[in-house]
């Protein structure tokens, strides 16, 4: 385990607001999975000087990168579809915003969000650190996805390469953050888009379902409010046009399974109705905190 300074402000002196449980036998793959759902068991802590929330201590990033690059993710494939809705949605979003030209997807997955902006005639980039999903996204998109993270040397771009950049649902997932943005800034062509979803720790639903809240998992290192994603994406060459709810596409029947590490009896219930009535595979906008941000950079 590793002790690390606040990535935003660089502040040792922080408080815990959520303590951790010792682990046993980690195992990797199964944490680090797009798909876990293993609570947060980790120490979280707040910044004493900016309020940035984060994992701490937290196992070296050598191996969550371990973690992210091996292992299939079936779980999270299974829910496709349900992304490509979503992904829609947010495309012509983004097309209000930006004319249509290269687009790089950071951590995209199987790349379902690649599938479509190529199909609305995007030239498409992707990086993802698991192998299986990069074969996955090939196989069934054809779509070659960059295998590694945006720091190996294989994966080494151009200054100024990119007309929008996109990160979805990956921010609280990376050992650096700030390190993150200041390359997709680098990347970037001028006045190019940056798009970025993440958990919003500061909502409403995350304030009133507190430990409860579904994205108090083991998988996410740093957890964003509006307030410390505004002075990250500032801090990084970035100025916040748009922020806003996001409600993302997911079947009911993985929505009920991911209740059950929260609330095995809510999960029952659910889980029983959601059979009887054959809604497994029924797709349903959800939205229990999820925030998108649109960034110009400066």
């Amino acid at each position: 385990m590793e002790h690390i300074k606040c990535n935003l402000c660089g502040s040792s002196e922080y408080e815990v607001i959520h303590k951790g449980l010792k682990e046993e036998n980690v195992d990797l793959t199964k944490k680090y999975s797009s798909s876990s759902n293993i609570v947060g068991n980790d120490q979280i802590v707040r910044c004493k000087n900016c309020g940035l929330k984060y994992v701490n201590p937290r196992l070296s990033g050598e191996e969550i990168v371990i973690g992210y690059s091996e292992g299939s993710d079936e779980l999270f494939i299974s829910q496709a579809k349900g992304r490509e809705l979503t992904f829609k949605k947010s495309l012509k979003l983004i097309e209000k915003y930006s004319n249509k030209g290269k687009i790089l997807d950071i951590g995209t997955a199987g790349g379902s969000f690649l599938k479509v902006a190529r199909d609305s005639e995007w030239i498409v980039e992707g990086i993802e650190p698991n192998k299986w999903l990069c074969n996955w996204g090939f196989k069934n998109y054809g779509i070659k996805i960059r295998q590694g993270t945006l720091f190996d040397k294989k994966n080494k771009f151009k200054n100024e390469e990119f007309d929008v950049i996109t990160l979805w649902d990956v921010l609280e997932h990376v050992t650096n953050p700030k390190e993150t943005l200041q390359e997709c800034n680098r990347i970037m062509k001028k006045n190019g888009l940056l798009v970025v979803n993440y958990p919003d720790i500061g909502s409403f639903v995350a304030k009133s379902m507190g430990k409860r809240w579904i994205f108090l998992l083991s998988v996410h290192l740093f957890y964003f409010d509006r307030k410390t994603i505004k002075k990250i994406l500032n801090e990084t060459g970035f100025e916040v046009i748009k922020i806003k709810k996001h409600f993302q596409t997911l079947s009911l029947g993985y929505l009920v399974y991911r209740m059950k590490a929260y609330n095995e009896f809510l999960y029952k219930i659910g889980n029983k109705v959601v059979n009887l009535l054959h809604l497994n595979n029924f797709l349903i906008p959800y939205w229990l905190g999820q925030t998108l941000v649109l960034a110009r950079k400066k």
